[in-house]
C-alpha cells in the first residue's frame, strides 16, 4: 500500500505537483523535484524571456571545427540541417563558437564580425539562417578576451554587446569565463544577463562557467542553461566522466533553465558507435542541451541514425523536464531513471565494463508498487517487448553500451489502492458488444473490468445497442 501510494504521488506530476520519490539506500538516489508541475512551465528566469521550456537543439561549431569556421560553413551547415530534416526533428539552433570576430573593437567599442571570415557580416548570415526557419547563436565571453585570446571578451562592455547581439538577430548567446579579472562568475554573469534583458530582443542565455563555482546552485536565476563540467573530449572516460559530474545536479534542472555537461561528440570519430550511442541517451535523459558536434554537412548513416532517432528526442523534450538520476550502481553497473509525462518512466541501463552483462532494473529503484505490470519499448531497436514486465526489468547489454527503455504502467491499476465500497476508479465505459473487438477481446475487456471493480452497470449503455447474446461471458 505504501509503495503505491509514494507511486500515486509521483504521478501527480503529471497533473500538477512535482514530488517523485525513488527508493533511497546506500546505492539508490532519490528523485524529486521541488516546484508544481503548473509553475515549472510558467516559472522563468530573471531574463523572463520564455526561452528553454525543453533542453535547446541544434548545432555548434566548436568541437569539430574549433577556430576554423567561416560565413560559408555557418550557411552550409543551416542548408544542412533542414535537408537532412534534422531541423523537423527540433535542431533549430545554428551557433558560432570562438573566433568569429576581429582581434579588437571598433572605434565606437563595437565588436566586429572577422572581414577575412565573414565578409558579409553577423546580420546578414542571422537573416539567411532565419530564411531557412532556424535560429542563430553565438559567442562570447564574461573576461577581457575570449578563450582563443583572439577576439575581445564582454567584460565591461555588455549593455553595449548585448544591443549589438540583438541588432544582429541573435537567438542565442554562449558566454563563457576565459581571461577574465578574476572576480567570481556571480558577480559577472548578471550583468549580462540584465543587459540582455535590456536588449529588446529574447536571446537564449547559455552560461559556460564550467561548472567552477557550481552554476546549478544559481544558474536558473541568470541564464536557461548553465555547465556543470570542464569540456568534454571525444573519448569515453570523458563523456562518462562529465555524466556523472552533471548528474549530481539533476535535482536543479527544470524548464527554463537545464544542466549542461557540455556538448555533443557523436559523430567526431573518436568513440564506437555503441559508445556514441550511450553519449546520445545519457545526453537525452538527463535533459541535457542537444548540440550537435560534428559536421552534418559529410555526416554517416550511422551518426544520423543516432541523432535522429525520434524517440530518443522524445524523452529529451519530454514536457514533464524532470532530469533523470543514477537510481542503482553496481561496480560498472549503473540504471538510470527518470520519470515522463502520461505515467511513463525512462530508463537507461549503462555497462561500464569489459564484459556483456545482464542487467535488472527494480522497480523498488525506479519507484514502481512491486507488483505493476509494465510494457516497455526500446527505443534503439524501436519496438515494444512483447512481454509484460512486473517486478523487474532485465536486458543483456554489451560492453560500453546501454539499452534506454521506457515502460508504460496501466493507468487504472496504479490507483488501485484507494478504490473503495464508497467511492470507485473508472477507465471509462464498456465497448463490448460495439463490434470493434473480437469476442476473445471482449471477455479480457469485461474480465479486467469486473477485476478491477469498475462500475459494470454501465454495460446497459452497450445493452440497448446489441443483443445479449453477444457479451454473454
Amino acid at each position: 500500500m505504501e509503495s503505491r501510494l509514494k507511486w500515486l504521488i509521483g504521478l501527480l506530476l503529471i497533473s500538477g505537483f512535482s514530488t517523485y520519490s525513488y527508493a533511497s539506500k546506500s546505492t539508490r538516489m532519490r528523485l524529486s523535484t521541488e516546484q508544481k508541475m503548473e509553475d515549472l512551465l510558467a516559472r522563468r528566469n530573471l531574463l523572463a524571456n520564455g526561452l528553454g521550456s525543453t533542453p535547446p537543439m541544434g548545432w555548434n561549431s566548436w568541437n569539430h571545427f574549433a577556430c576554423n569556421i567561416d560565413e560559408k560553413t555557418i550557411k552550409e551547415t543551416a542548408d544542412s540541417l533542414v535537408s537532412t530534416g534534422l531541423s523537423k526533428l527540433g535542431y533549430i539552433y545554428v551557433n558560432i563558437d570562438d573566433c568569429w570576430g576581429e582581434s579588437s573593437r571598433d572605434d565606437k567599442g563595437n565588436l566586429v564580425p572577422k572581414k577575412s571570415t565573414f565578409p558579409s557580416g553577423i546580420k546578414a548570415l542571422a537573416d539567411y539562417v532565419h530564411s531557412k526557419g532556424l535560429k542563430l547563436g553565438i559567442y562570447s565571453d564574461a573576461g577581457y578576451y575570449t578563450c582563443s585570446k583572439k577576439q575581445p571578451g564582454s567584460l565591461g562592455h555588455e549593455q553595449q554587446d548585448a544591443k549589438t547581439f540583438a541588432s544582429w538577430g541573435i537567438d542565442y548567446l554562449k558566454y563563457d569565463n576565459c581571461n577574465n579579472d578574476f572576480s567570481k562568475p556571480t558577480k559577472r554573469y548578471p550583468v549580462m544577463t540584465q543587459a540582455l534583458m535590456n536588449a529588446g530582443r529574447p536571446i537564449f542565455f547559455s552560461l559556460c562557467e564550467w561548472g567552477d563555482l557550481h552554476p546549478a546552485l544559481w544558474g536558473y536565476n541568470v541564464g536557461n542553461s548553465w555547465r556543470t563540467t570542464n569540456d568534454i573530449s571525444d573519448n569515453w572516460d570523458s563523456m562518462v566522466s562529465r555524466a556523472d559530474q552533471n548528474e549530481v545536479y539533476a535535482d536543479l534542472a527544470r524548464p527554463g533553465g537545464w544542466n549542461d555537461p557540455d556538448m555533443l561528440e557523436v559523430g567526431n570519430g573518436g568513440m564506437t558507435k555503441d559508445e556514441y550511442i550511450v553519449h546520445f541517451s545519457i545526453w537525452a535523459i538527463s535533459k541535457a542541451p542537444l548540440l550537435i558536434g560534428c559536421d552534418v554537412r559529410n555526416t554517416t548513416k550511422e551518426v544520423m541514425e543516432i541523432i535522429a532517432n525520434k524517440e530518443v528526442i522524445a524523452v529529451n523534450q519530454d514536457k514533464l523536464g524532470v532530469q533523470a538520476k543514477k537510481v542503482r550502481m553496481e561496480g560498472d553497473l549503473e540504471v538510470w531513471a527518470g520519470p515522463l509525462s502520461n505515467y511513463r518512466v525512462a530508463i537507461v541501463l549503462l555497462n561500464r565494463g569489459a564484459l556483456r552483462t545482464s542487467m535488472i532494473a527494480h522497480w523498488d529503484d525506479i519507484g514502481l508498487p512491486q507488483n505493476t505490470a509494465v510494457t516497455a519499448r526500446d527505443l534503439w531497436e524501436h519496438k515494444t517487448l512483447k512481454t509484460k514486465f512486473v517486478g523487474n526489468l532485465t536486458a543483456t547489454v554489451d560492453s560500453h553500451a546501454c539499452k534506454i527503455m521506457v515502460t508504460r504502467a496501466d493507468e487504472n491499476e496504479l490507483y488501485a489502492d484507494l478504490a473503495r465500497p464508497d467511492g470507485w476508479n473508472d477507465p471509462d465505459m464498456l465497448e463490448v458488444g460495439n463490434g470493434r473487438m473480437t469476442k476473445d477481446n471482449y471477455i479480457v475487456h469485461f474480465s479486467i473490468q469486473a477485476i478491477s471493480k469498475v462500475l459494470l452497470y454501465r454495460t446497459y449503455a452497450c445493452l440497448i445497442r446489441a443483443p445479449f447474446s453477444s457479451i454473454v461471458m
